[in-house]
């Protein structure tokens, strides 16, 4: 059960320097415990050495860290690792390290289960049940950084809001959770390596460009037409096109940062001529580029992975067009931690 202390984490710098403040203490001991808790990651109060054990006793009386627990952890045979990140109340979560040659990725997530309905995806199967909170966020970047260090010698270079929910429905904890990422006094990664996907919720998309967000944003597409997409993804009838088309060129205008289409072709549901030419069109109402990803299955069989030459005559149309394309193959499959394969199976 979770304590009713409240957790540390939740409380700025300045709250923090107001506490100590309040305890007759000097205030610098709040940034003290503040770099303790963000730039070095520690998960007790036992682990400030700089700190009186006075000091330390009397955090641990007012305060808890609420900190995530890498539960299982799966190694796939491409080097990719899954954790099942054990939260504090006892729900789970789960988050990737995806490495390449130059790069190693975090896949992290934003809610436990998901808020929308994607056909093809199996965290959609699951209940959302919270959002995550901005500190369970940072802690799972935290985690697979070190695993990046440990298992393949060089630190984490990029972030995906890619894992299990919709980051735009947990908005103001996501992007808590980026400014920790960002800031000198948290991880400090550029803003520029890190990727938030979203399935495509127009009002949010519009207030990140409002608030003028660093990061790069990628959108779950699929499909162009409307009815399709709409049999894909279900909530796209609240959602249409239209409004997804007008909130793009808003952040294209706003941000002037190119977006990324993902795009999964399916046999039977999007590999035909007229889905293709529907998406070239998509691509032109703002500067964009396509990121073709390879189906990983869940399962059942209504959703099937198009062959290679439906593959090759989207290619051969977008570069016709001048529209960057690239193919993403899948990492991970052996243990289920490729794109849309998220579901607590564990």
């Amino acid at each position: 059960m979770a304590s009713e202390k409240k957790d540390i984490r939740a409380l700025s710098k300045q709250e923090l320097r107001d506490f100590f403040e309040r305890a007759g203490d000097k205030a610098f001991r709040g940034n003290q415990v503040y770099e303790w808790l963000w730039n070095k990651g520690i998960h007790s109060f036992a682990d400030m050495t700089n700190i009186s054990k006075e000091t330390r006793a009397q955090l641990e009386d007012n305060f808890v860290i609420n900190h995530i627990e890498v539960d299982n952890l799966q190694k796939s045979k491409d080097g990719t690792i899954k954790n099942a990140v054990k939260l504090f109340d006892g729900l789970i979560v789960e988050s990737v390290l995806i490495p390449t040659k130059t790069r190693t990725t975090a896949c992290v997530s934003s809610q436990v289960g998901c808020s929308l309905d994607c056909k093809f995806c199996a965290t959609a199967r699951l209940k959302r049940m919270r959002n995550l909170n901005p500190d369970e966020i940072y802690d799972q970047v935290v985690a697979i950084h070190k695993e990046s260090l440990l298992y393949h010698g060089r630190p984490l270079s990029n972030i995906v809001f890619m894992g299990m929910g919709e980051p735009l429905m947990n908005y103001k904890n996501v992007l808590l959770s980026i400014d920790k990422i960002t800031s000198d006094e948290g991880l400090g990664m550029s803003p520029k390596r890190i990727t938030l996907s979203t399935s495509g919720v127009p009002k949010m998309i519009k207030k990140l460009a409002d608030d003028q967000v660093k990061f790069n944003l990628a959108v779950s597409l699929h499909s162009a037409i409307q009815e399709k997409r709409e049999l894909i993804m279900p909530f796209a009838k609240s959602f249409t096109l239209d409004d997804l088309k007008e909130s793009l060129e808003y952040w294209y205008e706003k941000t002037k940062k190119i977006i990324t289409y993902e795009y999964v072709v399916w046999d039977g549901i999007n590999d035909s001529l007229e889905d293709i030419k529907a998406l070239v069109q998509f691509c032109k109402y703002a500067p964009s580029k396509v990121n073709l990803i390879e189906y990983n299955p869940i399962d059942d069989g209504d959703f099937r992975q198009a062959d290679a030459a439906a593959i090759d005559l989207y290619i051969e149309q977008l570069e016709k067009n001048r529209i960057p394309v690239t193919v993403r193959r899948s990492r991970g499959k052996d243990i289920d931690a490729a794109c849309g394969q998220l579901a607590n199976k564990h």
